[in-house]
């Protein structure tokens, strides 16, 4: 009997499409004559979708139509198992779709990959493939990650966070803050954002209130740091759990400008976009031994820190006047699910996405060991006084 797996995607983020692209490359991947793939699509607005198409590319050219070719379905916990059921039936329409045995969500950006998706499969005790709410919450957070980073000895470099209510009420002070703190140029980036967007370089009092200005777009809360004017960007996978993982090769992705944007990872050099693994790169990095076996020891041990489960990405920096190795972020999710950094060292796709899918029911299996409720009688001993029709209760 096939297994059946739940392929979530989409949602309510900046990075929906994205989302759509790296799900279906893995998709391709995965094995049929093992899996039995349910795709399900999170529209813009959050609901769940399925139906004949949603694992058809060409079907997300036209949104509209294909919502209404599909059925809005949700997830029910009925005994030990999770169902899919029809949100809306038909007269003598059962909701029952299928049950679910594994979810695999591969989601982009806020509202989903920040342990919103994880935290609603949990709750449902349903496996699901990736890092935990945690994890997910830190990796997505760029300052949190920040400080976990370097309570454990990994370096990042100093930042400092803005808030929009401070900026929409006196815009000066806070520009003058952050000039007190770094000198020009800084990168000015939303706290919660992937995939590049929103994220700008300063040189000039009048080009950090535009690129606040644009960063408080996407999200209440800006980092901002020093740029690095001679910089070499360093990418690296990571692969396994909190106890035992291992890094990929290492690529140095070659952007258009100083910063690597939206358009140079995915719309470069692609007309049917191929997500991440369309960016132009050179695999392996063109990088010293020292710095590569630097970069891949911090990459695991950042995996680690933040407790991650199945494959990151984390992108580095090398301050190339002062030859010093920063890490950037991670990403919990990434584009692509960085299959391409693994396929060099012999992993190909479809065993990467294997060894992810047993290394998210290791956790479930561990988790089974766990207690996770406490039988006690302290609601027998309760009154709610005041509460009119509570037995004992005060009038």
């Amino acid at each position: 009997m096939k297994i059946k797996l739940a392929l979530l995607f989409g949602g309510r983020s900046t990075e929906h499409e994205i989302s759509i692209i790296s799900a279906l490359q893995a998709y391709s991947y995965l094995d049929k004559d093992k899996y039995d793939i349910i795709p399900i699509y999170i529209s813009k607005t959050g609901e769940m979708y399925t139906g004949e198409h949603e694992a058809d590319i060409e079907a997300y050219k036209d949104i509209k139509k294909l919502l209404s070719e599909s059925y809005c379905v949700t997830f029910a916990k009925v005994g030990d198992r999770v169902e899919l059921h029809r949100v809306e039936t038909k007269l003598f329409q059962k909701p029952f779709v299928d049950y679910i045995d594994i979810a695999f969500p591969i989601v982009h950006g806020t509202n989903v990959e920040d342990g919103t998706v994880a935290g609603y499969l949990n709750m449902l005790g349903l496996p699901y493939v990736g890092c935990d709410v945690l994890s997910s919450a830190l990796g997505m957070d760029k300052y949190a990650m920040k400080c976990v980073f370097k309570d454990n000895g990994i370096p990042v470099l100093d930042c400092m966070l803005c808030y929009s209510d401070e900026f929409d009420e006196n815009p000066n002070l806070v520009m003058l803050s952050i000039e007190k703190k770094f000198d020009y140029p800084v990168i000015v980036k939303p706290v919660n954002l992937g995939s590049s967007i929103g994220i700008s370089k300063a040189d000039s009092r009048e080009k950090l209130e535009a690129a606040l200005t644009d960063a408080f777009r996407y999200s209440k809360k800006i980092l901002v740091e020093r740029a690095i004017t001679n910089l070499t960007e360093v990418n690296c996978s990571v692969l396994g759990d909190d106890r035992e993982a291992e890094a990929s090769v290492c690529e140095r992705p070659v952007s258009a400008d100083e910063i690597l944007s939206f358009n140079d990872k995915y719309m470069s050099g692609s007309k049917s976009s191929k997500g991440m693994a369309s960016t132009k790169r050179i695999i392996p990095a063109d990088i010293s031994q020292e710095n590569t076996t630097a970069i891949e020891e911090y990459a695991v041990k950042a995996f680690k820190a933040l407790g991650c489960n199945g494959v990151a990405r984390i992108d580095f920096m090398i301050d190339n006047d002062s030859g010093k190795v920063y890490l950037n972020e991670i990403n919990t999710i990434p584009g692509s699910l960085s299959f391409y950094l693994w396929e060099p060292k012999g992993v190909k796709y479809a065993v990467l996405l294997e060894r992810m899918i047993s290394l998210s029911l290791k956790r479930y299996r561990e988790q089974q060991s766990i207690t996770y409720t406490f039988d006690t009688n302290v609601l027998s001993g309760v009154h709610l006084g005041g509460t009119k029709g509570v037995k004992g209760g005060k009038a």
